[in-house]
């Protein structure tokens, strides 16, 4: 495994094969990818940091989404890789969709967890009052709601490590880099699905209290041969908390994409 820095993105390689690139979500970093590698050892897979997340700098400016998505297309370049699978996680399937409505040659497939088109208005609000929370010193307050409320009671009660996973990624996070990760999901706006030619697979918790299953389902049916899977008794961070199915629906996923 390598790690290089591509301007101010911290991205991790690991492999040969053909790319997979992997797109965490609000508060998450490379490694909530981490129990997918051994399954996709046939990739080249290629996890990064976003703006402001985990290892990679705060930017100068105020957060977007589209900044994050110019950063990923920036670090593919920087790492040699010309097109790949995308994956991606809560926000950052909201990165991977305005890679493939906007730079669809890069765009192989498209394999999201606990997706959504945009943060409905009531989740927009929530989030700039997180924002105001994690300035304020309250970021250890927010892993601890989101420990409770966005992983399933599953998991609570028997997978204590992944609780403990979730909540260190969480409190690790530079709280005003957080925050305005927070306001740049506030202000994402949804690209319009119909550009979005590539396979894809959408795959949700069915306990995911975040991003449920019915809107998982209304982004599905905007996009032309989306297929939906659900987890049973799984929350938002389905990759974490349910490794082992995660694992079996991308590699089926992937290795019908590959054909």
């Amino acid at each position: 495994m390598t790690t290089v820095t591509v301007g101010q993105t911290v991205v991790e390689v690991a492999g040969e094969g053909f790319p997979v690139v992997m797109i965490h979500g609000l508060g998450g970093t490379s490694n909530m990818f981490q129990p997918q590698l051994q399954a996709l050892s046939g990739y080249r897979v290629i996890r990064v940091d976003l703006p402001g997340s985990g290892r990679s700098a705060r930017p100068l400016d105020p957060l977007t989404i589209e900044m994050m998505s110019e950063a990923v297309i920036r670090a593919m370049d920087g790492v040699g890789v010309s097109r790949a699978h995308f994956v991606g996680h809560s926000m950052g399937t909201i990165v991977c969709q305005q890679i493939a409505a906007n730079k669809p040659e890069l765009v192989a497939s498209l394999c999201l967890f606990g997706a959504l088109a945009e943060p409905a208005d009531a989740t927009r609000t929530g989030l700039a009052n997180r924002a105001k929370l994690a300035r304020s010193g309250g970021i250890s307050d927010i892993a601890d709601q989101i420990a409770a409320n966005a992983i399933s009671a599953h998991t609570r009660e028997n997978s204590p490590a992944a609780v403990a996973f979730v909540r260190e990624s969480i409190t690790r996070q530079d709280p005003e880099s957080y925050a305005r990760t927070c306001e740049a999901l506030a202000n994402a706006n949804a690209v319009d699905p119909r550009r979005i030619t590539a396979p894809t697979l959408l795959v949700t918790g069915d306990a995911d209290a975040v991003n449920p299953v019915g809107v998982a389902q209304a982004l599905a049916d905007k996009i032309k041969g989306a297929a939906l899977s659900t987890i049973d008794r799984c929350g938002h961070w389905a990759t974490v908390e349910h490794p082992r199915e995660c694992n079996q629906k991308l590699t089926e996923f992937l290795r019908r994409a590959d054909r």
